[in-house]
């Protein structure tokens, strides 16, 4: 009769392991003052960003739906811009290399600790995006209502042109062809989508040259901006016709502009539909993680006081 025990899958010792890695990350956040500036940014920046409508409710005695500060504020490539940049602070150090390293290192494969690092990035901006989200909200207090259907704040906004004069996106078009939340979860997917590929892109960078990161995530965030059909007119003194042309080209080849809500096709034009962007940004993001995880093959890791191991 045979008594040896059967030996127990790997599968769930590898997603363990990973896990373990993940949270040791999340651990760094304890007493960080680099995260704690970052979440103290991103609430003041909605606050800036969100002050404008939620002023614009009180002038006018409106109520606001509860989604619409958050569809109103990162309604545009420039909002979505300037909240993604404070990921800068976030990842910068990518991936995270503290005291506990040199023994995960040991229990561990490379693949299966930078599968850690790859797990802790994808939830550390969930939780940031969600932050962002919950702080919209927040700032709304007591002017806003539950109902899915757009508020007088918001046909005020669109339908008069005030919004444009205030620079708020409030766009009609928006409101004709969804409801406030079927909306807000598309903006807050989008924008999750964005902040991934560039989070997996400062990943990529940090391996493959050391502070690669952070100067990658702002060249990144330059490109986007530089393709903004309004800026390349301005510049350029493009004609409205070959506005036209230019507008969906850049909505096609910009990842800021597929962060964008308006700017994709609702039935009538020739940008791409949402569903696209969605793919755009998980296959990028696939490729630059894959890319992350065939870098840290040949990783000089490097810590203080012990050089570089293997």
């Amino acid at each position: 009769m045979d008594n040896k025990r059967p030996k127990r899958s790997a599968a769930p010792r590898k997603v363990r392991k990973t896990l373990l890695v993940t949270a040791a990350n999340f651990r760094s956040w304890r007493r960080n003052p680099q995260i704690v500036l970052a979440f103290c940014l991103a609430f003041i920046l909605c606050f800036l960003l969100s002050d404008k409508v939620v002023r614009f409710s009180q002038r006018h005695d409106t109520l606001l739906q509860l989604a619409e500060p958050f569809i109103w504020t990162f309604g545009d490539a420039v909002s979505v811009l300037v909240i993604s940049l404070i990921l800068l602070l976030i990842f910068s150090n990518m991936p995270n290399l503290g005291n506990e390293v040199p023994f995960f290192l040991i229990r561990m494969n490379r693949r299966i600790w930078m599968l850690g690092q790859i797990l802790y990035l994808l939830g550390a901006t969930l939780i940031f995006m969600v932050f962002v989200l919950v702080s919209t909200w927040i700032l709304t207090g007591s002017r806003a209502y539950l109902a899915d259907f757009w508020s007088d704040t918001a046909a005020i906004l669109g339908y008069s042109g005030i919004g444009s004069e205030l620079y708020i996106p409030s766009f009609v078009k928006v409101m004709e062809l969804s409801f406030p939340y079927e909306c807000m979860f598309h903006i807050f997917g989008l924008m999750l989508g964005y902040a991934v590929l560039m989070s997996s892109l400062m990943l990529y960078l940090n391996l493959w040259r050391e502070n690669g990161g952070v100067i990658g995530g702002i060249v990144f965030s330059g490109f986007g901006m530089v393709l903004n059909p309004n800026l390349v007119a301005d510049w350029f003194g493009i004609s409205m016709e070959r506005m036209k042309i230019a507008n969906i080209l850049f909505g096609w080849i910009s990842p800021l502009n597929h962060a964008t809500y308006y700017m994709h096709n609702f039935g009538y034009d020739n940008l791409p539909r949402l569903w696209m962007s969605y793919i755009f940004f998980a296959t990028v993001s696939i490729v630059f993680f894959a890319l992350s995880l065939l870098c840290i093959r040949k990783y000089a890791f490097q810590f203080t006081g012990t050089g570089k191991g293997q």
